[in-house]
């Protein structure tokens, strides 16, 4: 069975996709409204150590109507699906939306954690 999975960011990036999956995703070009991406310092040394930037943008809910996120949305299989949890920084949790194509994805986004 396959999945979605929507991108607005590094998992976008060609060699990206060949370092994690070993292969070019398929993918179309899609929208996730009622969201808007804000700035998030990345301390995670694991995903630095990947060569990714510190500065990384991560999707949060926007109650203005006018606000999206334009991105990619990807067919995965399962097994990649887990292997982009273990890329994504420590703090991001995957959740399902549903994008403006009407497709259900899943998305990775940053959580609050209490010390």
């Amino acid at each position: 069975m396959n999945y979605y999975l929507f991108s607005y960011g590094t998992l976008q990036k060609r060699q990206v996709q060949i370092d994690l999956f070993g292969r070019v995703l398929p993918g179309r070009p899609d929208t996730l409204e009622n969201y808007k991406v804000a700035p998030l310092e990345i301390t995670d040394e694991a995903f630095l150590a990947k060569g990714e930037a510190q500065n990384q943008l991560t999707a949060i809910p926007s109650t203005d109507k006018n606000d999206n996120i334009k991105g990619t949305v990807f067919e995965v299989t399962e097994e990649e699906l887990l292997h982009t949890d273990k890329y994504e920084p420590a703090g991001y949790k995957r959740i399902v939306v549903r994008l403006a194509s009407g497709k259900k994805a899943w998305l990775y986004v940053f959580v609050e954690t209490s010390s």
